[in-house]
């Protein structure tokens, strides 16, 4: 097997050695052997980083508009080149199926860029207010923590943004999927991303992330992954009292009402829990089922379930890989039995490997009913494809066991009238709903309500996240 070594960071335009000589293995998790092997950097690499965005920032910063434009546009066609490339290591990496690896992580990459480039368009930095400028300014050195179960699109949406408003960089990508952001580095260099600007520097929470949300000279924080981390992230960046933005875990309610065939609901409950292996901060792994529909609502789920195709990530006709490592795995495993002993129904999967698919970190996509709320399984983020159904008599009590959860990121409405709809989608306390499977809109906002995060991106209000307001008043006429 080929290795894929990238022992050195990009640091100030340039491919540099570490400073230490540790370096950290990457699994395919199809597979679980060992594909390639990065540097596990030090706080003297971070320190590199950041005083090479530091020294940058006050000439890019002052890039204009148009140029800033012109950049994005160039990453995005540079990107493009690279597309067979960052297919196939988010298949290794991740265990993505290519399929998905194609149509979803390489797509919602380039999308950022190519969004960012046209919101940049109409975006206005300075505007009069009585008798006051108000100006919106880069916030400074942004440090970027990314998580490894969308290494393009978180990536790419922090990054975007960053540049579209000027700032500076260094990013930390997950130790366990950092090969697509080597490429993007890649493509920084031959879009010709100014030297300082970006800089990528590979290793470990505990000391690269840390470092990163403790250091004085890294203005703000931008952190994607697990709510335990972003307290972590929170509690180092309050020392030097830097902006934080956190994109953390979701326990999404899909709201399944009475009027909506259950066939089509059954379609878009289970599509929704195995996308990704169910890897997906707003993954609907809660479905609210009208009591009086739920043994039409579980016969569907039960002839649907044996037909998804799942398997090796190479086969065009899967959607479904494994879990990203052996800890992921024994997480979902957990919770899977977790649920059996709480007293929830199994209505499809459960513990253990699929048959025939014993090497690798491969689950069966599993179905609890008769779950109540107050369960674990309905409670905790289990990030793998674990399904709880819960039955509810009218829209009250739905509206109420939905916002029954410490997060807020998604909600999920499917019905077909439309007073019901909105009443449902108004009353869901989280930062993102969809109706009826439509699909994701680029120049939303993306974010959470309550312990689901901080902050805004994508779109504009991605941009937003990376300045300051700044008034100016009484400048003579």
């Amino acid at each position: 097997m080929n290795i894929r070594n990238y022992l050195k960071h990009f640091i100030n335009g340039e491919w540099v050695e570490s400073t230490g000589t540790n370096t950290i293995d990457v699994i395919n998790p199809a597979t679980e052997e060992v594909i390639g092997r990065i540097s596990d950097g030090t706080i003297e690499d971070l320190n590199r980083a950041v005083a090479a965005a530091r020294a940058a920032f006050p000439s890019f910063s002052q890039t204009s508009k148009e140029e800033r434009i012109e950049l994005l546009n160039r990453i995005a066609d540079e990107y493009e080149k690279r597309k067979d490339d960052i297919v196939e290591v988010v298949m290794q990496e991740l265990g993505s199926p290519i399929t998905i690896s194609e149509k979803t992580h390489y797509n919602m990459g380039l999308s950022h860029f190519r969004q960012a480039a046209k919101e940049l368009e109409s975006f206005e930095f300075s505007e009069r207010r009585g008798g006051a400028l108000i100006r919106k300014e880069p916030i400074g050195v942004s440090g970027l923590i990314t998580p490894w179960n969308f290494p393009t699109n978180q990536t790419s949406t922090k990054l975007a943004s960053a540049f579209a408003a000027g700032c500076t960089v260094v990013l930390k990508p997950s130790e366990e999927t950092p090969f697509a952001a080597i490429i993007l580095a890649e493509i920084f260099e031959a879009a010709g991303v100014p030297k300082g600007v970006f800089n990528l520097v590979n290793g470990s929470g505990e000391v690269v992330g840390n470092g990163i949300s403790s250091h004085p000279d890294i203005d703000f924080v931008s952190f994607t992954g697990s709510g335990a981390v972003g307290q972590k992230i929170t509690e180092n960046a309050a020392k030097t009292i830097k902006k934080v933005a956190l994109e953390l875990g979701g326990k999404s309610p899909l709201v399944i009402l009475d009027d909506f065939d259950m066939v089509k609901a059954a379609q878009i409950a289970i599509s929704n829990v195995v996308f990704n292996t169910g890897q997906v901060c707003v993954a609907a792994s809660r479905t609210l089922v009208p009591k009086s529909k739920h043994d039409e609502f579980v016969e569907a789920v039960k002839a649907i379930l044996p037909n998804i195709p799942y398997g090796d990530p190479q086969d065009k006709s899967n959607i479904f890989g494994p879990l990203v490592s052996e800890k992921q795995y024994n997480r979902v495993q957990g919770y899977i039995q977790k649920g059996i002993e709480e007293g929830a129904t199994l209505v499809s999967g459960g513990p253990g490997k699929p048959e025939g698919l014993e090497k690798g970190y491969f689950v069966k996509p599993t179905v609890f009913t008769n779950v109540t709320n107050d369960m674990t399984i309905a409670q905790e983020e289990i990030f793998g494809p674990v399904m709880s159904i819960i039955t509810y008599e009218d829209l009250d009590e739905a509206i109420e066991i939905a916002n029954d959860t410490i997060y807020g990121l998604a909600g999920y409405v499917v019905g077909e009238d439309r007073e019901k709809i909105e009443k449902v989608a108004m009353s869901i306390r989280a930062g993102s709903i969809r109706v009826n499977n439509a699909p994701p809109e680029m120049s939303a906002p993306f974010g959470g309500f309550k312990q689901s995060g901080i902050g805004r991106e994508w779109g504009s209000y991605g941009i937003e996240e990376y300045l300051e307001v700044k008034s100016i008043v009484g400048i003579p006429s």
